[in-house]
């Protein structure tokens, strides 16, 4: 350690002034018999050993010894040289020779052995003094201390188990002998906790509460052991019983950490902001506070907050992080590279910073820089072995998923395939998930005949999970269903109902729609209704309501298709597909344009690589004559999807009304050639006619503005 001028003065006048103590008591040994008879005074309990007094020659001699040990103390300390601590501990013994009974000394000695890592010794020492007096008050908190300190890591058992059984024992020994501690009972009550023992944990708090009934300590101790106990109600019941005015910080914070867990995110941000208020300048609380007013929403709220948090902390790369995602999920994405680059400065191997980073890039239309990123990321998660662990799958299969997805993007089909495949091979959930991606894949590409070889392939790569067997089938029965062979489907479909409610639930699902995109309205009406009579929770009637939306919407009922889709949002307000799904409608048809305006924005910021949301978005702008926004926003999404007619048509509008025609009739010809190639699900015939008629109108358009240049000549 390097220790300026001023620092070594002060040590040196520190250190003059031990040693003159040292004199001191050579020269004056009544001092130390002043220090000694001190103690016993003071508690008689921890009084140990002889009742004879030593000599006054050896007393003198052991204070003597005893300010050599604090001086060689303080020298250990300041310079950091184990050998002056080494000298002390001898000094300690030198001392005690002389004064062998005196507490005093030996506590020291056993707080010195402890603090150089000799813990054995400094059990050794603490223990010889209960032995002398096992009423020795001092002497059994001493021992304590040592044994709190040497818990370490209870998760890995071994002497650390050892040792919160001899804490528990000193403590209950602490307890007997000063029965009206508060801290004593809660010190005893934290070491059942750490045991297990939340029986005798409670007895511990109840006995505080009774010598301290207003003790926030005391209450804030109930409450953690309730809420380990998964009875959180009754935490929250106990923290609340303190009165408003005597709510500090730290209740307020358990609170809002309690309704965290019970998932109440409005109370849980009410207590954090009062938290907060309170005591502004401490950072936990207000990560705290920034986290729960993400989670309510607040998005503007909360980048403020962790922005202040990292100017705050400038170390903070967490913080940083969540500026970056809070600013991709509002557009920003260049910002959010910025913020990223400042982490990575902090954590130079963070997996979900470098994710982050890759996401924004991906947005951005970068996708090559995404890809790179995420390469690198997938190469890191392999295993030569082939062995992983249940994080590391998951891990991997993000990376893969997000690669795969990138090269959809892009065109790159077979590598988005292969990609997709090295997700299959982590086997279970992932290789259900993997052979569903590449169905879709190859449907993206209108390749329907590998789509539908590689559905077949995923029933016979399924194995024995019954899940996966049946999401296999299903997916194969869809496929069948759209490329011509529907009674197939809908038979291989059917042949899942097992009688299960949650299964059947799932397959009615399924099969609701594939008759919606066989437009059997009827059929897919019952179908819906079958789900609904198995669905009890709301995540499930959510379910059920899109589909009815879905099937009103597609029979042109568009006010009953409405109501449906906002009762799916009165369930899931952060439904990207329904907000996407409900504000395309309204926009469609150039009504509550603004509403919807507002429902597509939030889609896309929910996923912002999402190119049919991006779409929908252009197409809101165009509604609403913002014909700038809608050109930017159909154009990255058609940078992610070339092949929907849907979005060729889109901004084949756009152009004709920014005089553009020629452009525009491109885009419809492209159009064109995108339905010729799609499954006759998706080629509503209307909507083919009315992109013909565009372009036959356009080509005549342009054929006389040829017609009439050519006639004007030349000027």
């Amino acid at each position: 350690m390097k220790i300026n001028s001023k620092a070594r003065l002060a040590s040196h006048y520190r250190l003059l002034s031990v040693a003159t103590l040292a004199l001191t008591a050579f020269c004056c040994p009544a001092i130390y018999a002043q220090t000694t008879q001190a103690q016993p005074e003071k508690s008689p309990q921890a009084q140990v050993g002889s009742s004879a007094q030593p000599q006054q020659s050896d007393r003198a001699n052991a204070y003597y010894h005893y300010t050599l040990a604090h001086m060689y103390e303080e020298m250990a300390t300041t310079y950091g040289r184990p050998e002056y601590a080494n000298r002390a501990i001898e000094e300690y013994k030198l001392a005690l020779s002389a004064d062998p009974d005196s507490p005093y000394l030996n506590a020291h000695l056993a707080e010195l052995y402890f603090d150089t890592g000799r813990v054995r010794d400094a059990i050794a020492a603490a223990q010889s003094e209960i032995q002398k007096n096992p009423d020795n008050l001092e002497a059994h908190k001493l021992l304590g201390r040592i044994y709190l300190r040497s818990l370490g890591n209870l998760q890995n058992g071994g002497p650390s188990e050892q040792m919160l059984k001899k804490a528990i024992d000193e403590y209950k020994e602490i307890v007997r002998l000063e029965p009206n501690s508060t801290e004593n009972h809660l010190f005893l009550g934290r070491l059942y906790m750490l045991d297990h023992d939340s029986i005798h944990a409670e007895e511990q708090f109840k006995s505080a509460q009774k010598i301290d009934p207003d003790s926030e300590d005391v209450v804030l101790n109930i409450a953690g052991l309730y809420s380990e106990q998964g009875d959180v109600q009754r935490a929250v019941q106990i923290l609340n019983s303190l009165p408003q005015d005597d709510q500090t910080p730290k209740t307020l914070y358990a609170l809002g950490q309690i309704y965290d867990q019970l998932k109440d995110n409005k109370k849980a941000l009410e207590a954090y902001q009062k938290a907060f208020d309170l005591e502004p300048d401490n950072l936990d609380v207000e990560r705290a506070l920034a986290q729960s007013q993400l989670s309510n929403g607040q998005k503007d709220a909360a980048l403020k907050s962790f922005q202040d948090i990292a100017n705050s902390d400038p170390s903070d790369a967490q913080s940083l992080l969540n500026i970056a995602k809070i600013e991709r999920q509002q557009g920003k994405y260049e910002d959010a590279l910025a913020s990223l680059k400042k982490a990575k400065d902090l954590v130079t191997d963070s997996l979900e910073i470098n994710f982050e980073e890759a996401l924004d890039y991906d947005a951005l239309g970068q996708f090559d820089q995404s890809a790179q990123i995420l390469s690198k990321m997938v190469a890191g998660s392999e295993h030569t072995s082939g062995a992983y662990s249940e994080g590391e799958k998951n891990n991997r299969a993000v990376f893969l998923d997000r690669l795969a997805n990138v090269y959809r993007e892009q065109g790159k089909t077979d590598l988005a395939v292969t990609t997709y495949q090295k997700m299959a091979d982590l086997g279970g959930d992932y290789t259900s998930r993997a052979y569903q991606n590449i169905v879709l894949t190859y449907r993206d590409a209108h390749q329907y005949d590998k789509a539908t070889a590689a559905a077949r392939e995923a029933v016979t790569k399924a194995g024995n999970d019954k899940d996966a067997v049946r999401d296999a089938k299903l997916t194969l029965a869809s496929q069948l269903c759209d490329t011509g062979k529907s009674e197939e489907g809908i038979a291989l479909a059917k042949s899942l109902l097992n009688g299960s409610p949650d299964n059947d639930r799932s397959v009615y699902n399924q099969i609701a729609e594939m008759y919606i995109r066989l437009k059997r309205w009827k059929d897919a009406g019952e179908a819906i209704d079958k789900a609904d009579e198995l669905s009890s929770r709301q995540e499930d009637k959510a379910n059920v309501y899109f589909e009815r939306g879905e099937l009103e919407e597609r029979q042109k009922h568009y006010d009953q298709a409405e109501t449906w889709f906002r009762k799916v949002l009165d369930i899931e307000p952060n439904s990207a597909v329904t907000l996407n799904y409900l504000g395309y409608m309204l926009a469609d048809r150039g009504v509550k344009l603004n509403e919807a305006l507002a429902m597509i924005k939030k889609a896309v910021q929910l996923d912002p690589q999402q190119y049919a949301y991006l779409d929908s978005l252009g197409w809101a702008y165009f509604k609403l004559g913002q014909y700038t926004l809608a050109e930017e926003n159909l154009t990255k999404a058609l940078a992610r999807n070339s092949g929907d007619p849907t979005v060729h048509d889109h901004l084949g509008e756009v152009y004709e009304k920014t005089n553009r025609l020629r452009l525009a009739a491109t885009q419809w010809e492209q159009s064109l050639n995108n339905y010729a190639h799609s499954l006759s699900a998706d080629a509503d015939p209307s909507d083919v006619s009315k992109v013909q008629k565009k372009l036959d109108s356009a080509r005549v358009r342009l054929a006389r503005e040829s017609s009439g240049a050519a006639i004007a000549g030349p000027k």
